[in-house]
């Protein structure tokens, strides 16, 4: 049942002015819109204010400020409330940027949308993100400051605080996250919970009746419940969970969605539709706003949270103060510190990549471990783990530790059977700065991710995400475990880059491109589980031809090339033993390596023709995966053997005969193809 609309007396005071300014802009810019979320931003438009006003430590005048606290709206919906906050303390987000709400290429999208340049440090909108992101920002916090941190010298010192919603504490993400901070013991995470029981259904009673005290109480969480409305209250609760030092914090503040609106307070028409003119001149009455004026925002309410410049401006100056005070006491740190920060690589970070020699059967997976373990010692922020896969992808950094509350500067994280939460949290600590992160499960376990996955590609952040168990050449696990529809699927997702190494050495060549183009935004490494032979490079083309996505990797002998194959990763072998029969059968052939589409397609366009001459028509792709996509390099003359089914539960190599992976059958295809 809907309680009745709470009775607001007119604004008498700084802070109840401030707050219903707040409400009235989110009124307002939803209804200019005609579209959007109003009820969230004016239900925790109190607890907002009294965390951004008295707790939240930023310079608006500087958002890239390490030392800044973190705040994450992981109810995204409501997301004016952020713009707002951000227009008000004085960030680069303008009365005409809140009055351009939702409307093309404005600084005010329908959700946010990580930009730091304003103060907006995550993408959400998808529930339960940043709930994930927090921890690992959270994490991120707690490793650096254990790593940087001298007596006296607090160099990283900060809170991370989300205001999270009931939308929130259902989604899956929420449970999983939740779980691992627990058991990190993560004291730095504040989260407010908008506790508003309302949901685009209607009552949270329809489907969420769970007690969310208890179930944090158990995941080992600090707990507290507050009246969302009662700032002192609210600032209490904030206070005791600052001095909470070994546990993450929820405080539950029972706010009403629409606070003020007469006719739609607590009702889930306020959720994610405009009040209506006529219930916003209501309500701004209700709040002693002027009715007939949109966007209101008196000068004593700008200069009121506009000190939340100088009073940033004061704690950055004593922070670099502190910091050049430790520059002289500890440079090499100081130095590093920057470097992290910077999301620079050290000198020297690749002197002991290896070389794999040919002939050496290695699978993919393995390779890349040893890689991981030649780079750790050489970048010290190199941190990461798996999603309860270690031994299986090899992501473990031997000798740095297994990451705890009692080792909090350890280099691997145990992430358990979470994935949608690892990644989430590889989110967050990369968001954060300081860290290079990456995190490891089976390419079929991408679908548990990919809601963090596909915001790392939105928001263009270089997470690393490690897929091992690429195809269903993992053989006896059957097709619960085989991926066949995942790679395509994931190279159709804008600004990830998807890379499938052919062999040991084209993973180092991997790493070293994920590690040095981290601008363009995520990685996905996918690695084999059979092990396969090493490209003998003195008859091939060197494996650095991976930078630029796909190369010549064998040259038709005895003429111009009639036929190209196309292959990617362990099919790459298959390729280049057929190109040796058909060279024998006098068929000048070339062999194309394509290990990433997408670093492919940044290439010059001469290159793509040098490599993909659009004379040859005749072209054959090898790769065990659905054949999605292939048609753009084949052509309407070429073929591609794919898969078009699910796996099956074998050995691998038996798979590969009866899914016509072999030799023979390639062989057969292409002599099919020239007689066409």
């Amino acid at each position: 049942m809907s309680e009745k609309p709470t009775k607001v007396t007119t604004a008498t005071d700084i802070d109840q002015l401030c707050v219903n300014v707040i409400r009235g802009l989110a009124m307002d810019a939803v209804q200019k819109a005609n579209s959007g979320h109003p009820g969230m931003p004016m239900g925790a438009a109190d607890m907002a204010y009294v965390l951004w006003t008295r707790f939240l430590k930023h310079n608006p005048r500087n958002p890239h400020w390490p030392n800044r606290d973190r705040f994450l709206l992981s109810a995204g919906h409501g997301s004016m409330l952020l713009y707002a906050l951000l227009h008000l303390t004085g960030y680069d987000v303008s009365m005409e940027d809140l009055q351009q709400f939702r409307q093309w290429g404005s600084k005010t999208p329908g959700h946010p949308e990580y930009d730091p340049e304003i103060g907006v440090e995550v993408t959400t909108g998808p529930l339960g993100q940043g709930f994930g992101v927090g921890v690992g920002m959270a994490i991120a916090e707690r490793w650096l400051a254990h790593y940087f941190n001298r007596p006296g010298f607090p160099i990283v010192d900060h809170y991370i605080y989300a205001i999270v919603s009931d939308g929130d504490l259902m989604e899956g993400i929420s449970h999983e996250a939740a779980s691992l901070a627990g058991h990190l013991g993560l004291g730095r995470l504040i989260y407010l919970y908008d506790d508003n029981r309302i949901t685009i259904d209607g009552s949270t009673d329809l489907a969420f009746s769970e007690d969310v005290a208890q179930r944090f109480t158990a995941y080992g969480w600090h707990v507290q419940r507050v009246d969302g409305h009662d700032r002192e209250a609210v600032a209490q609760a904030i206070e005791a969970a600052r001095r909470e030092v070994q546990r993450p914090s929820l405080i539950i503040a029972r706010t009403h969605i629409a606070y003020g609106s007469p006719n739609k307070q607590d009702t889930a028409a306020a959720h994610g539709a405009p009040l209506g003119e006529e219930e916003v001149r209501l309500t701004k009455e209700r709040l002693g706003l002027p009715s007939d004026v949109a966007f209101y925002v008196p000068e004593a309410v700008y200069a009121h949270m506009r000190q939340a410049v100088t009073r940033g401006q004061r704690w950055e100056e004593e922070w670099r103060n502190l910091f050049a005070r430790y520059r002289e006491a500890y440079p090499d740190l100081a130095e590093a510190f920057e470097r992290f920060m910077a999301g620079e690589l050290p000198p020297g970070w690749d002197a002991d990549l290896p070389t794999f020699e040919a002939g050496q059967n290695i699978a993919t997976r393995k390779a890349s471990g040893v890689v991981l373990n030649a780079l750790a010692p050489r970048i010290p922020n190199l941190i990461g783990g798996s999603a309860d896969l270690t031994p299986s992808n090899n992501t473990y950094l031997k000798g740095y530790g297994d990451l705890s509350r009692e080792a909090p500067l350890a280099r691997n994280i145990h992430f358990g059977v979470r994935e949608h939460a690892m990644a989430a949290a590889l989110n967050g600590m990369t968001l954060h700065g300081g860290l290079i992160v990456y995190g490891g499960t089976f390419l079929v376990f991408s679908d548990y991710l990919r809601p963090a996955l596909r915001l790392a590609a939105l928001m263009k952040i270089p997470t690393i995400f490690v897929f091992t168990h690429d195809s269903v050449w993992l053989g006896e696990d059957g097709p619960t475990h085989q991926p066949v529809e995942h790679l395509p699927s994931l190279r159709a997702m804008p600004n990830l880059t998807v890379i499938r190494p052919s062999d040991a050495n084209e993973v180092v060549e991997a790493w070293r491109y994920a590690l040095t183009h981290r601008k363009e935004g995520p990685i996905a490494l996918l690695l084999t589980r059979q092990g396969i032979p090493v490209l003998d490079r003195t008859r091939l083309a060197s494996a650095a031809g991976l930078h630029r996505g796909a190369y010549v990797l064998a040259e038709a002998e005895g003429g111009a090339p009639t036929l190209i194959l196309l292959a990617s990763g362990s099919e790459v072998h298959l390729a280049v033993g057929a190109w040796e029969v058909l060279q024998q059968r006098g068929i000048p052939t070339r062999v194309v390596a394509m290990p990433s589409w997408e670093i492919f397609e940044r290439q010059p366009a001469a290159y793509r023709e040098e490599v993909l001459p659009s004379h040859v028509t005749r072209r054959l792709a090898i790769e065990a995966a659905a054949t999605l996509g292939w048609e753009r390099y084949v052509g309407p003359q070429g073929d591609v053997i794919g898969i078009h089914r699910f796996g099956a539960s074998a050995p691998y190599k038996v798979l590969m005969e009866k899914f016509g992976f072999t030799v023979e059958h390639i062989v057969e295809r292409a002599e099919q193809l020239l007689r066409t």
